[in-house]
């Protein structure tokens, strides 16, 4: 049993208003189209999805910067949209747009869900995975320079935005700036984030990146020692869904800390949730073990929503409160 003093947890949590946080990441617009399913298409197997209402929500490292506002942070939003009627949506309603970077041609990212009775039937995918053109990094990185946040959240989604050539100039700025750098990775880019000062891979990701199974502890334990020998990084969460998480930091035993979900609906966007609110917990004077907790709550509140979803300072304090 994991045992915190809930009276810091909740100290932390007031400590998050306010803090500018930095977020650079694959920008999506998360699309919902809520209905009902009465009968089975004639023309294939597949349910026929009567529609009720749609709506719309920032995605990917847009969901992030969601989070962190509804957390009371302050969030700057760095990414690449297109020159379409959704990269204009996102630049409409995400708080912070000045660094926001349009490419012609470019078709911004789109996730459309398709969700019946509390349950997603289908997802659609409209996206182009290119790196970002050499004047538009160039644009990103002037930004950041001229931008003084306490720290910043790399939100990768493989979609072009992160890129070797843009990590080997941001990292060492951020060094030099003592400004934290917090992960939500995907394998394919995994070695380009070093020096850093927390990433937050799945079990999945952990899987492929040590490329051996990480379900049992014993199996999580073995990959956590490896990507610490592999990436430079202070803190390191695997993700491990229903089973909770495993922390590591160097010279450290691993700690595993179950989940505490009372109901799951949707999964969608809970690690957008876990990086956003470990960053601000560390950022607010957290140990480690206290940043994970607070994470692993906030994202237990998340994923008893539908859709892409936030988690407020009061529900993250009332789910805190169990630790008592």
């Amino acid at each position: 049993m994991i045992t915190c003093d809930t009276a810091k947890l909740r100290r932390l949590v007031r400590k998050f208003r306010g803090r500018r946080v930095l977020v650079l990441g694959d920008l999506m617009l998360d699309k919902y189209i809520w209905g009902s399913v009465s009968r089975i298409s004639p023309e294939a197997p597949v349910p026929v999805v009567e529609v009720q209402r749609s709506t719309q929500a920032l995605g990917g490292a847009g969901n992030v910067e969601r989070n962190l506002a509804g957390l009371g942070a302050c969030p700057v939003l760095v990414g690449l949209v297109g020159d379409d009627a959704e990269g204009v949506w996102i630049k409409r309603n995400a708080a912070e747009t000045r660094g926001i970077m349009v490419e012609d041609g470019r078709p911004t990212t789109v996730k459309t869900r398709i969700i019946a009775h509390h349950q997603q039937v289908v997802r659609v995918d409209q996206e182009r995975k290119k790196p970002v053109p050499a004047e538009i990094e160039a644009r990103i990185l002037a930004f950041i320079r001229k931008d003084e946040p306490e720290g910043i959240i790399v939100s990768d989604y493989n979609k072009g935005i992160v890129t070797r050539s843009l990590m080997q100039k941001i990292l060492p700025l951020a060094r030099d700036r003592r400004i934290p750098v917090f992960v939500d990775p995907k394998v394919e880019n995994f070695t380009v984030y070093s020096p850093i000062t927390f990433i937050s891979p799945n079990h999945h990701e952990a899987a492929k990146v040590v490329r051996h199974a990480c379900l049992t502890n014993a199996e999580v334990e073995r990959a956590g020692r490896e990507i610490l020998a592999l990436i430079e990084t202070v803190y390191l969460i695997i993700k491990r869904g229903e089973q909770g998480m495993s922390l590591f930091e160097k010279g450290k035993p691993p700690v595993h800390i179950p989940t505490i979900a009372r109901e799951v609906f949707d999964v969608t966007g809970a690690g957008d949730t876990v990086i956003a609110a470990a960053a601000l917990a560390v950022l607010a004077g957290a140990s480690l073990l206290e940043a994970a907790v607070i994470a692993n709550a906030a994202a237990g509140v998340v994923v008893g929503k539908i859709g892409t979803a936030t988690c407020s300072p009061d529900e993250l304090v009332e789910v805190l409160n169990r630790y008592n």
